[in-house]
């Protein structure tokens, strides 16, 4: 009986030993699964272009005439949707020598936006403003006009040393916002005294001998000094006059420009369109 219980214990020993080593076998490892690729975020959309719904947001009419001195008939026109920044036939003012209802400064609320950026040509407000001038303003700024056998206009002048140059199409229409709007610096001004013109441009300095194809001509370089006399200001290279890229809105449109008898008018309705 007792050597029955010792052979017992010790079939139990060894089973239980053999037991617990097969619990102590380490478990296969499970391999972890393939991390998700990163999810990679869509492009924004590209903004929409600005649309123009067409609206006549800015009205203008315009005369001028280049062969005489013609206060009464010469005038600026023009409205838009800005609260008292309008006028109605503005002419110049003998008295004040400026213009009768203040459309020096109340036009400059539509080239201008909030943040002072160009939204058209400052070089077609400056033409604009001849009407509300003295006669001899055109000479003292050699403002002459021109029409093609085609039907174009060419419009050129140049005021505080810079020259400006604004065509039309064959059809005489002006159009907004990519028209055809030059301007270079040929020169400058100080106080009172006359333009001094480069000679790059001008026989004699003056704006009175200006020769505008040379104005004009690309290959005609920038960046010379005037003259020897001011020791900073220097020509330039021909740019674009349009409206800032930058600016809040831009005015969208054509307007009709007709040269007749060296009669000057400018005519029509131009939108203004939000970036």
């Amino acid at each position: 009986m007792k050597k029955i219980t010792l052979l017992s214990l010790l079939a139990l020993v060894l089973v239980l030993s053999f037991s617990m080593i097969g619990c102590a076998k380490k478990a296969t490892p499970v391999a972890a699964a393939p991390a998700a690729a990163p999810v990679v975020a869509a492009a924004p959309a590209a903004p929409a272009a600005p649309v123009s719904d067409g609206s006549q947001d800015l009205k203008i009419s315009y005369q001028l005439n280049l062969a005489k001195a013609d206060a009464a008939n010469n005038f600026i026109t023009f409205a838009g949707n800005i609260r008292y920044m309008t006028a109605t036939k503005d002419q110049y003012d003998a008295v004040s020598g400026a213009s009768k209802f203040g459309t020096t400064h109340l036009f400059q609320s539509y080239l201008y936006d909030v943040e002072g950026k160009l939204t058209m040509s400052s070089g077609l407000r400056g033409l604009f403003l001849f009407a509300v001038s003295a006669y001899d303003q055109i000479a003292i700024d050699n403002l002459n006009v021109s029409k093609a056998a085609d039907g174009t206009i060419t419009i050129q002048y140049a005021h505080r040393g810079t020259a400006y140059r604004i065509k039309t199409d064959a059809t005489g229409k002006l159009a907004f916002p990519n028209g055809q709007f030059d301007q270079r610096a040929i020169g400058y001004i100080t106080g009172a005294n006359p333009q001094v013109i480069s000679k790059d441009f001008s026989t004699d300095g003056t704006a009175a001998t200006v020769d505008w194809a040379k104005v004009w001509d690309s290959s005609v370089a920038g960046g010379k000094l005037v003259d020897d006399k001011n020791a900073t200001a220097k020509t330039g290279n021909i740019v674009k006059g349009n409206a800032d890229p930058a600016s809040m809105y831009y005015f969208d449109g054509a307007l009709t420009v007709s040269y007749v008898d060296s009669i000057l008018k400018i005519d029509g309705a131009l939108t203004a369109v939000k970036r």
